[in-house]
């Protein structure tokens, strides 16, 4: 079992992390559906867009003129461009997320990525746990460092592989893509790749409300295989322990700073894989998998 210290010191963490919002939110609908969650001084904002939005009450929607999926995209990419002007946005990333009612249903339009949060929105990742084992026989996870060129959390420590399920992928889909991407790692090795189920986030952050789900692998390295970074979002790879993993994921300053979605990940992993006491287990569940 992880030392207790250790692990009171990571459930603090996450507990002040991912705490779900506490102010109050606008619904954002779009053709009947919830689709997202937006702060009140955002939805003053997006009234002003007077030809594209609707703001009644606590209720952000589309102009009634606005009828299907390209002239959605069309109009809020428009004001997407709007905001990064103005600074409301983190760096515009070129990449769309579909929005829809749930992963699997048809896009009711597609969203610039940087503006995700902005109109809080559920995106979806893939996450992928390094697995291997030290010379000395223990069990080890690869940690990731993300480049300092990151637009969102530039520096920290990461999982192995990490990824948003842009518009028109899948998790598996993604999975390849990234793993190659960020770790070297050939599709072949990938498929070895167990899914082992979802982490949710609901939280408040500086640009917005994130909403997502990840989609958490484990895959199982031999010792001889490193992983190697080829799009420049990752400078280093390291080796950590159990202990060490539980460690990192519950630090809060410094240079061994984990992001908030990889300290889930690998509380999570920590909790499946046997070495953390069920009232532990039972008091973190909350946080990993809340209830929206």
């Amino acid at each position: 079992m992880i030392d207790a210290a250790i692990l009171n010191r990571l459930a603090a963490r996450l507990a002040a992390a991912l705490a779900t919002p506490s102010v109050t939110l606008h619904r954002f609908v779009v053709d009947g559906a919830a689709v997202g969650e937006i702060a009140a001084e955002r939805a003053e904002r997006l009234r002003e867009f007077g030809d594209v939005f609707v703001v009644d009450g606590r209720e952000v929607r589309l102009a009634p003129t606005l009828v299907g999926p390209e002239a959605r995209t069309a109009a809020i990419l428009e004001v997407t461009r709007a905001l990064a002007q103005e600074g409301a946005l983190t760096a515009w990333r070129d990449e769309r997320y579909a929005v829809a009612a749930s992963l699997d249903a048809p896009p009711l339009f597609h969203l610039e990525r940087a503006a995700a949060r902005y109109f809080g929105v559920a995106t979806y990742a893939v996450h992928v746990n390094g697995l291997t084992t030290l010379p000395d026989g223990r069990e080890a996870m690869w940690i990731a460092r993300r480049s300092p060129r990151k637009s969102i959390d530039p520096g920290l420590l990461d999982n192995m592989v990490g990824g948003g399920i842009a518009a028109g992928s899948s998790v598996r889909g993604t999975l390849v893509k990234e793993a190659r991407e960020e770790a070297g790692l050939d599709e072949a090795t990938v498929s070895r790749a167990r899914p082992t189920g979802t982490v949710h986030i609901h939280r408040l952050q500086a640009d917005g409300v994130q909403r997502e789900t990840l989609f958490v692998h484990d895959l199982s390295l031999p010792p001889q295989v490193v992983p190697r970074n080829e799009d420049g979002e990752v400078v280093a790879f390291r080796l950590a322990s159990l202990e060490e993993v539980a460690w990192i994921a519950g630090t809060t300053e410094g240079p061994e700073v984990a992001t908030a979605d990889a300290a889930a990940v690998m509380a999570d992993w920590l909790v499946r894989r046997g070495v953390t006491p069920r009232d532990w287990n039972d008091s973190v569940a909350a946080t990993l998998r809340p209830r929206e």
